[in-house]
């Protein structure tokens, strides 16, 4: 049986430690404790000695200084094996702490609450817990450190069986580093936006990442790439991070792509939204009476390509959408929430995956745009730019748009927004005709669009994310049947893409803001 002089206690979350305790006392340990956990544990019976009489120091500055101590930190960093260490400790009256039991004031659930303030959430900034945590995992080769109510039961198992081993200690000491990252960096990341506002605190000289994994994934973008899905713990946004998987088999890294882009887009209506996305664009987007229309109309744009692809509603799922839904193979549905019946429908599909990311009104949506390079990142707002009334827009062009062509411009803006460059938008009021997107020329993007039509294009408008550098991209839209454009402007040849419209009798509306996807 494993030899456990001493050992140290002192939690915040008391899940499970008066099992452990009770388990070392019986070991023979003398257990050290502070303030509240030391009352659990002998009101749960177990012979406790206070922190403060143990070193001779009591807590001072209401309890902000307990533990930080030479008798505490000598304890868990004095290395037995160095002789040096062992004669400084018996001069100093130091005992060796053989095992340290700490988790940390609760300063994610504080900040989480809507009333915390300030003050509230300095006073959860935990200083002797990390303090004794890294002590301990330092010299873990001397000293068992545990951080995870999750693991009481088997480091306790493992000392009563004397099976403590080298490998155990190194990974419970990861799991410290590890759980004090995570909270220094909520801290810091919880500090710093309370002065944003300004460049110098929205983007840091350091810029420290958080993120938990989820979860392993089958393997990445491809077979032979390993992959894995991380969760950033502060976001209370409703996404796809934060989805309940209700149905179907695990997400795949492209499902996840997918899926956040088709919810990021029907967030943006406040109509009765559907959006089908395949390979990280819109392929159909549709607004309608109830979700099922809304459904269909997306699915019209482009069938081909609808099928397999990732859906996101902004309704819940009734029994007509989920009709609609399973008459045809769907990967993925993104919903805020499912009829019990439609849910029963759609579970006749096996493999559909389905996610409730509930309730999507009210929703605050702000947060960093993250891409990775090789050796280093580039980081920006998020694109949340959204346009007011389209009819406040300079109109160039000698006619101006209709009311249904202006209700078709914003419609089209809107999904533009969500394509990746160059990209062009065909559409309808509330309806997509066609999408080009992804090429390297204008032009060819509104080609592209014209080609993937199924619907009729004649008397459509077309959306572009960026100005027009050429009259051929007016012109091509023009021979198509488009009628409006809606684009920003800027480009050194507006005269010439202005004149073009008005030959072809367009009506035009230039926004002044420009939404490059890459």
């Amino acid at each position: 049986m494993a030899a456990v002089k001493r050992a140290l206690i002192s939690v915040s979350d008391k899940t499970g430690v008066v099992d452990l305790a009770r388990g070392l006392a019986a070991l023979g340990a003398e257990i050290l404790s502070t303030g509240g956990t030391a009352k659990t544990l002998r009101d749960a019976g177990i012979a406790v000695t206070d922190v403060a009489a143990y070193t001779g120091s009591p807590e001072i500055l209401d309890g902000r200084v307990k533990t930080l101590h030479p008798k505490i930190h000598g304890g868990l960093l004095g290395r037995r094996s160095n002789p040096k260490h062992v004669a400084e400790m018996q001069q100093q009256a130091i005992s060796p702490i053989d095992v340290v039991v700490v988790n940390l004031y609760p300063f994610e659930a504080t900040i989480s609450k809507p009333d915390c303030t300030f003050e509230d959430a300095i006073e959860n900034i935990d200083i002797g817990g990390p303090s004794m945590l890294r002590s301990a995992a330092k010299n873990h080769a001397d000293v068992l450190v545990v951080v995870d109510p999750g693991d009481y039961a088997r480091v306790l198992d493992a000392l009563k069986t004397d099976t403590v081993t080298p490998a155990l200690r190194q990974e419970l000491a990861v799991k410290v580093f590890q759980h004090t990252a995570r909270y220094d960096s909520l801290v810091a990341s919880y500090l710093a936006q309370q002065g944003q506002g300004t460049s110098s605190t929205r983007f840091p000289a350091v810029f420290s990442l958080l993120y938990e994994r989820g979860e392993i994934l089958r393997y990445g973008e491809n077979p032979h790439q390993q992959g894995a899905f991380y969760r950033d713990p502060t976001s209370r946004e409703p996404s796809v991070s934060r989805a309940k998987t209700l149905h179907g088999k695990a997400m795949s890294y492209n499902n996840y792509l997918d899926a956040n882009s088709a919810l990021e887009l029907v967030k943006e209506f406040a109509e009765t939204a559907a959006v089908i996305v395949k390979h990280n664009n819109p392929c159909g987007v549709g607004l309608g009476a109830n979700p099922a229309e809304a459904y269909v109309r997306a699915r019209e744009t482009d069938p081909v390509s609808a099928f397999g692809g990732v859906i996101a509603l902004n309704r819940p799922v009734d029994m007509a959408t989920a009709r609609a839904i399973t008459s045809t193979f769907v990967e993925v549905v993104v919903a805020p929430g499912y009829a019990e019946d439609a849910l029963a429908e759609l579970k006749r599909k096996k493999d559909l995956r389905l996610l409730d990311v509930g309730p999507l009104s009210g929703t605050t949506r702000d947060g960093l745009d993250l891409k990775k390079l090789v050796g280093g990142l580039i980081v920006q707002d998020r694109d949340l730019g959204a346009l007011g009334d389209l009819r406040a827009l300079p109109v160039p062009t000698r006619r101006r748009p209709t009311d249904d062509e202006y209700v078709a411009c914003a419609f089209a803006w809107t999904v533009c927004k969500h394509v990746k460059s160059n990209a062009i938008v065909y559409a309808r009021a509330g309806q997509t005709v066609g999408i080009g997107a992804g090429q390297m020329s204008r032009v060819d993007s509104v080609k592209l669009a014209g080609m993937k039509a199924v619907l009729p294009v004649k008397g459509c408008v077309m959306a572009s994310d960026a100005f027009f550098p050429f009259r051929d991209g007016l012109d091509a839209a023009a021979q198509a049947g488009i009628t409006a454009v809606i684009q920003p402007g800027g480009s050194i040849r507006d005269q010439e893409i202005v004149k073009a419209a008005d030959e072809h009798q367009m009506a035009m509306i230039l926004t002044g803001m420009r939404h490059f996807r890459h």
